[in-house]
C-alpha cells in the first residue's frame, strides 16, 4: 500500500462551496498535511471599472461588489466622498442607514448559520435559520425596494424614508424574528451534537488573529476586542447603547455563539433606530464636483473591517479607489487551520470561516 499523499481538489465548483474557490488538500491517511489556496475566480474588476464612472454611478457599481452585504459597500463610499466634499448626512440619514446595516448583518449571519449547519448535518437548522433570514430580505425590500441591491445610499443621505406607519410595521416584524431566535440559542447551547461537532475545530490563537490580521467576529471569537462601530464612531453608532461581543475559544463553536448573540444585538440596534429615529430631511446637499483629495474609511461590515480608499483628483470621476474585505485575512489564516485535520472535519472549519469570495475577488 502506498504510503505517499494523496492529493484531494476541493472546488473551484464543489457542493461545500457557495462560491467559486480552489482549495487543494494533501492528505496523509485521514489528516489534512497541507493546503494550496487559489482565489480570482469571480474577479471583475471593479475597482478599475470605477474610475470610468462618475461619483454618482460608482455608488451603484460599489453595491454590486457583494450580493450579501451591498449597503454596508455603498455606505463606506459615500462617507468617503462626503467627507472629501466636506458634507455630513443629516442625523436622520445616517439613522436610516444604521437601520439597514444591522438587518444585513443580521440576515449575513443567518446565511452563515445556516451553511455551517448544512455542513455539519444539521439541514433542519439549515432550512431555519434560510427560512428566517428571508424575512428579514423581505423587511429590507419593504424598505428600500431590493432584496439584494438595495440603492438607499445616495451622496449625502439617502433616498429612502420611514413614516409612523412602517416604522410600526418594522416593530412588528422585529418582534416576531426575536421569537424565533430563540431556537437557534437552544441549539447551540444545549444540543451535545453541534457542540461536539464544532467545539475544538479551526481554533485561532489571538497570536494568529494579528499575524494575519484576522477581523470581525472571527477575531473577536479568539479573543480581539475590535468593532469598528464602538472604536470608530462612524453613522448614528455614538447616539446608540450596544455591546461588543466576544469570546476566548478561538473556534467555530464560539464564532457561532459570537453571531448568534450578534444577532440579538443587532436586533436591539434596530429597534434603537426605530424608536429615536430623529425628525429631518434624509439628504444634504452636495456639490456638483468632489474636490482633490484622499481619504480612507473603516466600517464594519458584517464580516469585519471594510476599507475604503478614495482618491479625487478634482474631475468628475474617481482617481483612484480601493477596497480591503475582511475574507481575504480570513483566507490566509484559513491555510493555516487545515493542516492536522481530520479531513470529515474540513467542511465545518470551511463552512466557519465566513467567507465572501466576490468580496475577495471583487
Amino acid at each position: 500500500m502506498s504510503t505517499g499523499r494523496v492529493r484531494v481538489p476541493i472546488g473551484p465548483q464543489h457542493p461545500l462551496l457557495k462560491e467559486p474557490l480552489s482549495l487543494v488538500l494533501e492528505t496523509e491517511g485521514e489528516r489534512v498535511a497541507d493546503v494550496a489556496l487559489r482565489i480570482g475566480y469571480v474577479h471583475r474588476g471593479i475597482e478599475r471599472l470605477c474610475q470610468e464612472r462618475s461619483y454618482v454611478q460608482a455608488v451603484h457599481l460599489f453595491e454590486r461588489v457583494c450580493g450579501i452585504c451591498s449597503h454596508v459597500h455603498t455606505t463606506a463610499f459615500c462617507q468617503s466622498v462626503e467627507h472629501l466634499m466636506g458634507i455630513e448626512a443629516p442625523r436622520r440619514a445616517v439613522y436610516l442607514r444604521v437601520l439597514l446595516l444591522e438587518l444585513e448583518r443580521m440576515h449575513s449571519h443567518l446565511l452563515w448559520l445556516g451553511v455551517l449547519a448544512e455542513a455539519i448535518g444539521f439541514t433542519t437548522i439549515f432550512m431555519y435559520a434560510w427560512r428566517d433570514r428571508e424575512q428579514l430580505l423581505d423587511l429590507m425590500e419593504d424598505l428600500s425596494g431590493g432584496r439584494v441591491c438595495h440603492a438607499v445610499n445616495v451622496l449625502g443621505g439617502v433616498r429612502i424614508d420611514v413614516d409612523a406607519e412602517q416604522a410600526d410595521t418594522v416593530r412588528a416584524r422585529l418582534r416576531a424574528f426575536r421569537e424565533q431566535l430563540d431556537l437557534f440559542r437552544t441549539v447551540l447551547d444545549r444540543d451535545r451534537s453541534f457542540r461536539l461537532r464544532t467545539e475544538g475545530l479551526g481554533t485561532l490563537t489571538m497570536e494568529q488573529v494579528r499575524q494575519f490580521g484576522v477581523v470581525g467576529p472571527t477575531a473577536r471569537a479568539s479573543g480581539c476586542t475590535l468593532d469598528l462601530r464602538r472604536d470608530v464612531g462612524y453613522a448614528a453608532y455614538p447616539w446608540l447603547n450596544f455591546e461588543v461581543i466576544g469570546g476566548m475559544g478561538g473556534d467555530v463553536w464560539t464564532r457561532a455563539q459570537v453571531r448568534l448573540s450578534e444577532v440579538y444585538e443587532s436586533l436591539r440596534l434596530c429597534e434603537q433606530v426605530i424608536d429615536h429615529l430623529p425628525a429631518g430631511p434624509v439628504t444634504a446637499k452636495a456639490p456638483r464636483r468632489v474636490p482633490a483629495g484622499e481619504v480612507v474609511t473603516r466600517i464594519e461590515a458584517p464580516r469585519g473591517e471594510l476599507l475604503y480608499y478614495v482618491r479625487s483628483d478634482g474631475s468628475e470621476r474617481p482617481a483612484r479607489v480601493k477596497v480591503r474585505t475582511p475574507t481575504l485575512p480570513s483566507l490566509l489564516a484559513l491555510c493555516q487551520q487545515l493542516p492536522g485535520l481530520q479531513t470529515a472535519d474540513v467542511a465545518a472549519v470551511i463552512a466557519g470561516a465566513d467567507l465572501c469570495i466576490a468580496c475577495a475577488d471583487r
